[in-house]
């Protein structure tokens, strides 16, 4: 993927905004996150109300770990395709390099998680290029672990993250 030094300066720009107004950022993300997500079975669940205050948040929602969500997360693997952890429709499962129990972890995107993961990959080129000079001018060899693609009994693709 080549970046001219335009590319990476403002990416690089992106990052010193969002980080210099972190926290009105996050209410902002949070906020949007919530008004999308208001009418999910989770929220609903935890008697969020449609409220997309941090504070209000806060309050309802504990903190969680993946076996809590995990019997919602196998529902989705099975083909249930309510709104049950996001409003937009859950396309493919990523899988967790890592494991718990000697278990990869399933995680539920969606069609506009691929474009924030694009995005990412290009700020994470912006960052490199600080110190790697000639970062995308030659080549670079990455290695990642990929596992082969599997199907889920409800038909969803899971594949490496």
């Amino acid at each position: 993927m080549e970046r001219s030094k335009s590319d990476c300066k403002n990416g690089l720009a992106f990052i010193e905004e969002v980080t210099r107004n972190v926290d009105e950022v996050q209410k902002k993300v949070l906020a949007e996150i919530l008004f999308q997500n208001a009418h999910v079975e989770n929220l609903q669940g935890h008697g969020l109300n449609g409220s997309t205050d941090r504070d209000t948040f806060k309050k309802m929602i504990p903190v969680i770990t993946y076996q809590d969500i995990q019997p919602h997360i196998n529902r989705i693997i099975n083909g249930d395709k309510s709104p049950i952890l996001c409003s937009q429709p859950i396309t493919e499962l990523l899988t967790s390099s890592g494991t718990s129990g000697g278990e990869s972890k399933l995680i539920p995107t969606t069609e506009g998680e691929f474009g924030r993961r694009f995005q990412l990959t290009k700020l994470q080129m912006s960052v490199i290029s600080q110190t790697v000079p000639d970062y995308g001018n030659g080549k670079a060899m990455f290695f990642m672990f990929i596992r082969s693609e599997e199907k889920t009994p409800g038909g969803l693709t899971a594949r490496s993250l």
